[in-house]
């Protein structure tokens, strides 16, 4: 009969590797660090009592147990090698393979451990000085310092354009005579009067350096096109790897080497980062304060990737920053006076809202209560929205994740006609507007849905008379989808929204993580026609989205069955998983005095727009039943010569670990 010791022994090892392999690899849950240590507490519980050595009716002890160290009682008369490494369970028979399998669940568990609390207790970021570059214009250029040390104050800003690299040309911007706590030792300083589509150094008193280049005068023939990169959700380490800098973010470094492989055509201007810079909960909140808040930041702002390359490093890229629930609780939908908001908007106004974009023109409200933004760069216009600091609980009747004064604020600017050159509205959200994903589906804008309908009764009649096209960018979700919004105000046929086709109608790209964990379960899928599936991607640790905005031709058949080229403003979508382009998509509008071609258009629904097409697709949406009929053709496939090696290289273990047992 098994004893309960065995059977605890055995339990506690089967849940502290499942456990600690999810929270390390696949998911940071909050409550995993505790299950794996309760679990290990249980396990060396259980082999203690197992060592006990058994007593002889005289009382003496077990002459089993030997100077080698403790027996273990009650062996099981089917003990094997490999039993013991699969279970946990330590084995009288195989004393050097039971104390392997013990000093797996150590490890684990100290792996979890080093996970959770190494960046924390050795990287407080105190002492970190850096700066950055955020929001761009042709004639200026915001950037953050940080500098805790006094003896390097004051500290004197110099910038020069890149062309004119002369140590005597330096410009001084300004002096920063004093920093303090009370902004965590930053400050904004703007340097100003710079020429359009130019490359500028910068240099600071204390040897920080940088670069960056300003954006195109509008108007001009470089104000026609623009790239920038999109992407959500970063975590340091992750998935864990127990060689790697605590706060090391693979996906930054990943997505600069993309960079560095670009034509310089391609090159970003800016990345529209969309919320969860920090998770401040995950995988355990510390705590609430601003001190703890503003550690957070430090810490991710602290890591190495920033500086690779040397010759072009990370932090060089202008970053614009919107807000989401990790960089202040989960899900978070209880406005911007309850608590933890205040702390958590405390280092979010220091480090991102400072040198970020201007605030609208209308915003309804007064300027420092006012985080959403808006600015133009080349050929689009942007709005950038804060989805997080106005929300109310959503699912109600009166829900709304915008607020008064930021809806009225982003319906204005829906309704405003733009400078000619501007063919693109492109409106960011830190949640997806659409309503596909059923896991969480409140905290999005499928929460909000009477709200998102008058904000899309507002983008189909911008596209409809304003002659521009609405993309909106989001995040959020640890997987990539792109999600079409028909207009139902045209005729669209059931061909028109099947799910997983091009098309017509408003386009959302959601990507997400930079650098996190992504769901291993499948949560996106089409139930109307009102949101229609585009595109599906959930795999990948990393995936970022690169946006290039271009003049070109674009071919566009007759009703008469002619083709006919329409000079274009064609936006391309890329979407990268680790490093690699696995889809491509591409929208276009129409040049003034050529909207008219598609009248004519044989297929095309919508009076100015034609829809949207797929360039590249190397990741094919398939769904559960081929994915089942695929992997079992697979496996029927290679089954035989993976069993066939499979067994050579367990018994060849087995051959060699036996014999380690005699020897011992």
């Amino acid at each position: 009969m098994v004893s309960l010791p065995r059977v605890a022994a055995a339990v506690s090892s089967a849940i502290l590797r499942l456990i600690a392999f999810v929270f390390l690899r696949w998911i940071p849950g909050h409550h995993m660090p505790h299950v794996v240590t309760t679990s290990l507490m249980v396990y060396l519980s259980s082999l203690f009592y197992l060592a006990r050595p058994v007593k002889t009716a005289a009382g003496q002890k077990d002459p089993k147990r030997t100077q080698n160290g403790p027996r273990f009682r009650e062996p099981g008369r089917q003990d094997s090698i490999l039993k013991t490494l699969l279970t946990g369970l330590p084995s009288a028979k195989y004393p050097v393979t039971s104390r392997f399998t013990i000093l797996v669940n150590i490890v684990l568990t100290l792996f979890t451990l080093d996970f959770l609390l190494r960046g924390v207790l050795l990287y407080s970021g105190e002492d970190l000085s850096f700066s950055r570059i955020g929001y761009v214009s042709p004639t200026t250029a915001n950037l953050l310092v940080r500098e805790p040390d006094p003896a390097q104050l004051p500290l004197v800003v110099f910038y020069q354009q890149a062309e004119q690299p002369d140590p005597a040309r330096w410009i001084e911007e300004g002096i920063i005579y004093s920093l303090d706590d009370s902004t965590d030792f930053t400050t904004t300083v703007t340097f100003k009067n710079l020429k359009p589509d130019s490359r500028y150094h910068y240099s600071l008193s204390n040897n920080g350096t940088g670069s960056f280049v300003t954006a195109p005068l509008p108007g001009t023939k470089s104000a026609n096109r623009l790239s920038f990169l999109t992407s959500s959700c970063m975590k340091p380490n992750f998935p864990y790897n127990p060689r790697s800098h605590p706060l090391r973010f693979p996906g930054v470094e990943k997505m600069t080497e993309t960079i560095s492989k670009l034509p310089s055509a391609l090159r970003p201007a800016f990345m529209l980062f969309l919320g969860d810079f920090i998770y401040i909960d995950v995988p355990h909140r510390f705590g609430s304060s601003a001190s703890h808040y503003r550690s957070e930041y430090r810490r991710v702002y602290s890591s190495p990737s920033w500086s690779l390359p040397q010759d072009n490093p990370a932090i060089n890229l202008p970053w614009i920053h919107t807000l989401d629930d990790h960089e202040i609780a989960n899900d978070w939908s209880k406005g911007n006076l309850t608590p933890p908001y205040p702390a958590a908007a405390d280092p979010f106004i220091h480090y991102h809202v400072s040198v970020n974009p201007p605030i609208p023109a209308t915003p309804f409200a007064t300027p420092e209560n006012t985080t959403y933004f808006s600015f133009i760069h080349g050929p689009a216009s942007f709005f950038l929205l804060d989805t997080r600091t106005y929300r109310s609980p959503p699912a109600q009747p009166n829900s709304t994740i915008l607020g008064s004064a930021q809806l009225h604020s982003l319906l204005a600017y829906l309704a405003r006609p733009e400078p000619a050159e501007v063919r693109w509205k492109i409106i960011t959200s830190s949640v997806p507007f659409t309503k596909n994903w059923h896991v969480g589906t409140t905290d999005t804008w499928g929460g909000f849905l009477d709200e998102r309908r008058t904000v899309f009764d507002a983008m189909w009649r911008a596209e409809r008379d304003l002659g521009v096209r609405i993309v909106l960018l989001s995040g959020d979700r640890h997987e990539f989808a792109a999600t079409r919004f028909p207009d139902p105000a045209l005729p669209w046929s059931t061909a028109d929204v099947q799910p997983n086709t091009p098309g017509e109608g408003v386009h959302e790209f959601s990507v997400g993580p930079l650098s996190m964990f992504y769901l291993p379960v499948r949560t996106y899928h089409q139930t109307d026609s009102d949101d229609v599936a585009v595109k599906y991607v959930p795999d990948g640790n990393v995936k970022y989205g690169l946006i290039d905005i271009d003049l070109r031709d674009e071919l566009v058949h007759t009703a008469a069955g002619a083709s006919v080229s329409v000079p274009s403003s064609v936006l391309t979508y890329s979407l990268y998983v680790d490093e690699e382009v696995v889809w491509k998509y591409s929208l276009s509008v129409p040049l003034p005095g050529h909207e008219g071609v598609l009248a004519a258009a044989e297929a095309f629904k919508h009076p100015r727009l034609p829809p949207g097409r797929v360039l590249e697709d190397h990741r094919q949406t398939d769904g559960w039943d081929a994915t089942v009929k695929t992997l079992i053709g697979q496996v029927e496939e290679v089954s035989r010569e993976v069993c066939r090696r499979g067994a050579d290289v367990v018994q060849e273990v087995l051959r060699k670990v036996s014999k380690a047992e005699r020897v011992d």
